[in-house]
C-alpha cells in the first residue's frame, strides 16, 4: 500500500503480467514528432517496443546488459506526462533523461538554444498531488552531465527555472514579463509535475529542453518549423541516445 495526505492510495503504479523489465536509464520524450525519430532511432539499434498508455515504448539492448536503455513517448500536458512517468518507474527506471520544447521569457535566450531546467513555478494541476518539504529540482549530478556531454558536442546550454502551465493559450503578457523578471527563463507544460513526481518517488530526473519559439517580446515567435530547429533537434535525440546509454554503463 502507498500512504499519502490523504490516506492510502485506490490505485498504485505495478509492473504487470506481459510487461517489461525496464533496464534504470532512459529517456522520456514529450513531443509525438520527437518521438517518432526517436522509436525510429530505437528500432535502427535494435530496439524493441511495447504498449505504454497512448504512449510508445521501446527498450534497446546492447551487447553489455549495462549499456541497454529505454525511450519512451510522446507524453504532453503535466497528467500524461506524469502517468507515464509512474509507470515507467514501476517497470523499472530510475535514471530518467525527460527532453522537449520550451518557450523563451527573457531575451537571452533564443529559439534553438538548450535549456536544462533546476526548479519550476507549477502553474498546473498535477505536482500538488505529490506533496514534498522542499522546492523539487532536476538531478543536479545528472544535469551537470548533460551539460558536459552536450559541450562536446559544440551544443551550449543555459540552466535555470521554469514555469510550467496547463494553459499555454492563457500566458499573458503581464505574466511573462512578471516571471521573466524574477528569472524565470522558459515555459513548458510538464517539468514541474515531472520533477515533483520523481522527487516524490525518489528517481532521479533531469530535463533539456530545446527553446523552440520566443514569447519575451510581447508578440509570439515561434521556431519549430524551421529546417535548423528541426536538424538541431534530431542533433540532440542523437546525443541523448548515446548519453542514456553511458548513463546507464556509468552506474
Amino acid at each position: 500500500m502507498i500512504y499519502g495526505m490523504n490516506g492510502i492510495m485506490v490505485i498504485n503504479p505495478s509492473r504487470e503480467k506481459g510487461d517489461p523489465e525496464l533496464p534504470a536509464a532512459g529517456m522520456l520524450l514529450i513531443n509525438p514528432a520527437d518521438t517518432v525519430t526517436a522509436l525510429r532511432l530505437a528500432k535502427n539499434r535494435g530496439g524493441r517496443q511495447h504498449f505504454l498508455f497512448n504512449s510508445r515504448l521501446a527498450h534497446i539492448p546492447a551487447a553489455e546488459p549495462a549499456e541497454s536503455f529505454f525511450m519512451a513517448g510522446p507524453a504532453v500536458g503535466a497528467p500524461m506526462a506524469v502517468l507515464t512517468l509512474e509507470k515507467l518507474i514501476a517497470l523499472g527506471a530510475r535514471r530518467i533523461i525527460v527532453y522537449g520544447w520550451c518557450g523563451s521569457l527573457r531575451e537571452t535566450l533564443r529559439t534553438g538554444d538548450i535549456l536544462l531546467p533546476t526548479w519550476a513555478r507549477s502553474d498546473e494541476g498535477t505536482s500538488a498531488h505529490y506533496p514534498l518539504n522542499s522546492r523539487p529540482e532536476s538531478h543536479a549530478a545528472t544535469r551537470q552531465l548533460l551539460a558536459d556531454g552536450l559541450a562536446t558536442k559544440g551544443l551550449t546550454v543555459c540552466t535555470g527555472p521554469v514555469w510550467t502551465t496547463d494553459a499555454p493559450y492563457r500566458e499573458s503578457i503581464a505574466e511573462v514579463n512578471c516571471l521573466g523578471g524574477q528569472g524565470i527563463l522558459g515555459v513548458d507544460m510538464e517539468y514541474g509535475a515531472l520533477v515533483a513526481a520523481a522527487t516524490f518517488r525518489k528517481v532521479e530526473l533531469a530535463a533539456a529542453l530545446l527553446v523552440s519559439d520566443e514569447l519575451w517580446s510581447g508578440t509570439w515567435r515561434p521556431g519549430f518549423r524551421s529546417k535548423d530547429f528541426k536538424k538541431k533537434g534530431s542533433k540532440i535525440l542523437h546525443f541523448l541516445a548515446d548519453f542514456c546509454a553511458g548513463l546507464q554503463a556509468s552506474r
